[in-house]
């Protein structure tokens, strides 16, 4: 099994990589400790059979530059193919700003080809290559070296059998002519800002029923500060403090390391020293803003005043719409994109893009009482009103 420890290696094989029309990625990470994912494994593989043309790469081993492996991923000749890419994409631009051009992701694309809504590398691997895979190793200690033969064995095989799942689907893709779909829904995954957090945005994760206008001024900068303190010292979030914790303290409104003292959810060491400053001088802050400068509650706060027959009609052209064109539901439209278009929202995202063809268009038609549904045999179509 071929591990590279050193960057003329690891330049050597991305050299032969190059040559071939795409290579397959995957990573293998620890996130628990950290703010930032910490990067253990790189594995690459390219054209060939078995383990022939692929290796695992050690970003840990001492002196060892990816910067080849950020060549490679610049080089638009070659197509770049991931499974559930996301966190993998985030790493790399992290650390080098570097997003892989051209990507193909596989899971987005068995969802386009009717594998179903966010399916399993494991299961995909199944079902395409009548292979099983051993998932024993997943969650080992990534970061302990030396790595065990089934931790090899495991990272291998997730970049080894992707050869075949892409051969597959991007077969299936073009007979189908669905590259376009696949291409639509990469968008997100290759725009830098979907891997940069912004502090001043991080209350928008955070669960609250309580939306006045006082108490969602501390709940923002409460966020924020927990953002930037948890960034500048590569710790998680919940190592400064966790969410039951932020809604806590807004209720009470602490004004000084005494009142700290009184909550019952923040932890022992938040209660003083720079995240105690910090707690503090968001709430202080938040408190003196004068009544203008409160933040209003936004249309998507709102209630949605949601038709309930309307909506389950959609329900019934959406699984006849999965079902006629082989697709995955929650591609074309979740719970909350039907009771938006049942509310009179149109601003969503199953009126854009081919998902306006295969359902957003006649989904509109069926809102705006154009058409209704009727049964034929086993199948529901739409009819003219």
């Amino acid at each position: 099994m071929k591990i590279i420890t050193t960057t003329d290696d690891l330049a050597a094989f991305c050299a032969a990589a190059a040559a071939h029309p795409f290579v397959t990625v995957d990573t293998e990470f620890l996130r628990e400790r950290t703010y930032y994912a910490q990067l253990c494994l790189v594995q690459l593989a390219f054209p060939g059979t078995g383990d022939e043309n692929a290796a695992l790469i050690d970003p840990l081993a001492d002196g060892l530059s990816l910067d080849p492996l950020y060549d490679l991923f610049r080089d638009e000749s070659v197509v770049k193919v991931f499974h559930a890419a996301r966190q993998d994409l985030e790493i790399f631009f992290v650390d080098a700003g570097v997003i892989p051009k051209p990507l193909f992701d596989s899971q987005v694309a068995a969802m386009v080809c009717g594998f179903g809504d966010q399916v399993s590398y494991e299961a995909l691997v199944r079902k395409i290559t009548k292979r099983s895979m051993d998932k024993s190793s997943r969650f080992t200690d990534w970061s302990r070296r030396p790595l065990s033969q089934d931790q090899q064995t495991y990272a291998l095989a997730d970049v080894t059998h992707l050869r075949d799942v892409y051969l597959f689907l991007s077969q299936k893709l073009a007979r189908t002519g669905r590259a376009a779909w696949v291409e639509e829904e990469l968008a997100i995954l290759t725009d830098p800002q979907t891997y940069i957090t912004d502090p001043a945005t991080a209350w928008r994760r955070v669960k609250t029923r309580n939306t006045a206008p006082r108490f969602m001024a501390q709940v923002m900068a409460l966020a924020e500060f927990r953002e930037t303190y948890a960034q500048g010292r590569n710790i998680p979030r919940s190592r400064v403090f966790k969410d039951d914790a932020l809604l806590e303290i807004a209720s009470l409104k602490p004004q000084s390391e005494s009142d700290l003292g009184k909550s019952r959810l923040l932890l022992r060491e938040a209660r003083k020293g720079e995240i105690a400053a910090g707690i503090l001088k968001a709430v202080a802050g938040a408190l003196s803003l004068p009544r203008e400068a409160l933040p209003k509650p936004t249309p998507e706060g709102e209630k949605l005043q949601v038709n309930p027959a309307l909506a389950d009609l959609l329900r019934v052209l959406l699984k006849a719409k999965t079902d006629q064109h082989d697709v995955a539901p929650k591609l074309l439209a979740n719970s909350a994109d039907l009771d938006a278009l049942a509310a009179g929202k149109r601003d969503v995202m199953a009126l854009q893009g081919w998902r306006a063809d295969v359902f957003g268009n006649d989904a509109l038609r069926l809102c705006n009482g154009e058409v209704g549904l009727a049964v034929q045999g086993e199948r529901v179509v739409l009819v003219a009103l």
